[in-house]
């Protein structure tokens, strides 16, 4: 039997988490009243200073939810917030949730004309936004149904002095900071309105609406880099398996003195799961910040050391690297789990030196709220592998071209998913739902292994692949030993286009402080731990790299730059090839042909077999890693923002 047919990931559990999670038939609103009751007294948020209670944030909840039914807004409609990480979003989001309505959450740096398509597919006529995204997004209201515009100044849910001091004291340091915190915003209704008791008086006695599992929470909308953005419906079963099957996985989650570093955007179904959904669900505090900027993460680590922090590698790097230079402990923080992108060992190593806490990396997308498979927190980790599939979850391994087929364990192919977390469907768009499921799986159009024991490991996105002289290359397999290397501090490795119609293997990187370009020694590096096909013909030094706002590198959009720089004669830097393919071994062509189902008499050059292999890599779709995914064609056409969740590595 395989691995799949056997659960076999199963006896990898840590002992404290169960091999089924109990899910009872709970909503968000049952878990937040469930924590409510019981912690009523505890902080629920955090921000600049300034503390919530769960009692107090219930009453501003309360006084939301009528001033937005005042509003018209009624069961089954959907209200859009657009604002970053502030004691705003988690009040609008229970608000929203508390009438029986659906929250659509954006990200508040998108412009008009990226919002637009978005606000005529789900039709919202009530926004709350950041004042300064309500500003410049006032025209939505001439050619989309919204009406509505409440505006959210953030530097009001800080302490009093804070906010006094940003609005009078006439510092160039102060009035550049209220400028980032907070801008104008006509014609719109401030959130204090929307709390008064002028309105939202009556909202004490609101009792919870008529909502079950399958009621859509929220809509979180894949980028639509490639095509039309599609809205992911998220289910309040889907964040009720992610809240408890998470509190599951991290033993101890949930202790009396439980603070969430809440640093990823909540607009995000990673933030929003992790930090806002997991915390509600344990009684945390939630420590709450409007944006990764490194001042603000020191000084809430300095005043209000967090316990869980949910995060990606880039943050964890920095945080960790800086505070090993300064001498300096983190120890505070006993449990940080990491997506977005792969987590190189010597960033876990570090963290877990300045923490003394675990640092593991999972695996997800936006169509599965996200978490798809985490490596255990008990010590068993595995470096390069994304771990095993999350409580309740079945993950298997299938052809692309026939997702039927379950491809054997040890061999790459489509990661596809079932599970209480997975989305029930793209808004407004049954025919790219009904695409995006085979078999009653979900199709991540991401390929991976599956180990005899269960555990996963990503190779690649489907439509991300390179193929050079027949050979399949795999992004992550490259990207992760060359992150090794001491002069890298991170690579994109795309492909770059042939006149044969074949690929160069080519990569993109930035250079840790006080490094210069070797391209001989990066290469002499490469081929001592990959096989030459696998080589980077081509290193090029960028000073940094596309990335969504989980810090996911965008690939596509890295290549893109890369040809935008070599069509202008400015990429030169590190070519170090006579341009002709390595031609592998008789060895290395036989593991080609196990790894890659096809067989070639001796070593292709150019372009001999890449009508057979290159067709079936261009079917199947693009998935993402962790970001947030659309998906097309035949397994989806993830986009660099969409769903995917590289959780050891996915935006609206």
């Amino acid at each position: 039997m395989s691995a799949y047919e056997e659960k076999a990931w199963l006896s990898s559990y840590a002992e404290w988490t169960p091999h089924e999670v109990e899910l009872g038939n709970d909503t968000i609103l049952d878990i937040y009243d469930a924590t409510l009751a019981k912690k009523s007294y505890k902080n629920a948020l955090w921000f600049f200073g300034k503390t919530t209670t769960y009692a107090e944030l219930d009453k501003q909840v309360r006084s939301a939810a009528a001033g937005l039914k005042a509003f018209g807004v009624r069961p089954g409609d959907r209200v859009a917030l657009v604002m970053p990480n502030c004691p705003e979003f988690a009040i609008s989001f229970i608000a929203v949730l508390k009438l029986g309505a659906s929250v659509v959450a954006h990200n508040p740096l998108y412009t008009e004309h990226e919002l637009r398509v978005q606000f005529n597919d789900h039709g919202a006529r009530v926004a709350i936004m950041w004042d300064k995204a309500a500003g410049n997004l006032g025209g939505l209201r001439k050619d989309t149904p919204l009406e509505t515009i409440v505006s959210v100044d953030m530097t009001k849910s800080m302490p009093k002095y804070m906010e006094l001091a940003l609005k009078y004291v006439p510092l160039k340091k102060l009035r550049e900071s209220r400028k980032k915190l907070s801008g104008p915003a006509p014609d719109t209704i401030p959130f204090e309105t929307l709390l008064s008791s002028a309105i939202g008086g009556e909202g004490h006695d609101l009792q919870n609406p008529d909502i079950d599992q399958d009621t859509t929470a929220v809509i979180l909308y894949t980028s639509g880099t490639t095509g039309e953005p599609k809205g992911a419906q998220i289910t309040h079963g889907n964040f009720n398996h992610q809240m408890k099957a998470g509190k599951a996985w991290v033993q101890d989650l949930g202790k009396e003195d439980e603070k969430i570093l809440a640093v990823l955007p909540l607009f995000h179904v990673y933030g929003l799961a992790l930090n806002l959904g997991l915390g509600i669900m344990v009684g945390g505090e939630i420590i709450l910040l409007p944006a990764p900027e490194p001042d603000l993460i020191q000084d809430a680590l300095k005043k209000n050391p967090p316990t869980w922090m949910p995060g990606v590698p880039t943050l964890y790097q920095r945080i960790g690297q800086s505070a090993l230079d300064n001498g300096k402990k983190l120890t505070s923080i006993r449990n940080s789990f990491s997506g977005a992108s792969t987590l190189p060992v010597s960033t876990v190593e570090t963290w877990e030196k300045v923490t003394g806490g675990n640092l593991v990396e999972g695996y997800g997308l936006t169509e599965t709220s996200p978490i798809v498979t985490a490596n255990p927190m008990d010590g068993s980790r595995r470096p390069g592998y994304v771990g095993v599939p999350f409580p309740n979850t079945i993950v298997r391994i299938v052809n692309p071209d026939n997702p039927t087929e379950v491809m054997p364990d040890g061999e790459a192919g489509e990661l596809v998913v079932k599970g209480p977390q997975v989305m029930k469907g793209y808004l407004n768009k049954p025919e790219a739902t009904e695409k995006a499921f085979a078999d009653g799986y979900f199709r991540t159009g991401d390929m991976g292994v599956m180990e005899e024991d269960g555990w996963i490991r990503l190779v690649s996105r489907i439509k991300e692949m390179i193929i050079t002289g027949g050979f399949n290359v795999y992004p992550d397999e490259v990207e992760n030993v060359m992150r090794e290397h001491r002069d890298i501090e991170d690579i994109a490795v795309v492909g770059r286009p042939r006149e044969d119609g074949s690929e160069d293997v080519v990569a993109c990187v930035t250079l840790a402080e006080g490094a210069a370009l070797d391209p001989q020694g990066l290469q002499d590096y490469a081929r001592e731990r990959l096989t030459p096909y696998k080589v980077p013909r081509t290193f090029y030094h960028f000073e940094e790299l596309n990335r969504d706002m989980t810090g996911k590198i965008r690939r596509r959009e890295v290549q893109q730059s890369l040809l935008d720089r070599l069509n202008a004669g400015t990429a030169a830097d590190g070519e170090n090839s006579d341009g002709k393919p390595e031609q592998p071994t008789e060895e290395e062509i036989q593991k080609g042909e196990k790894e890659n189902n096809w067989s070639v008499e001796q070593a292709p050059e150019g372009n001999e077999v890449q009508a057979e292999q290159g067709g079936q890599a261009e079917q199947g779709g693009q998935a993402e890693q962790a970001g947030q995914a659309e998906q097309g064609d035949q397994g989806g056409e993830a986009d660099d923002n969409a769903g995917r969740h590289r959780l050891n590595e996915p935006e609206n």
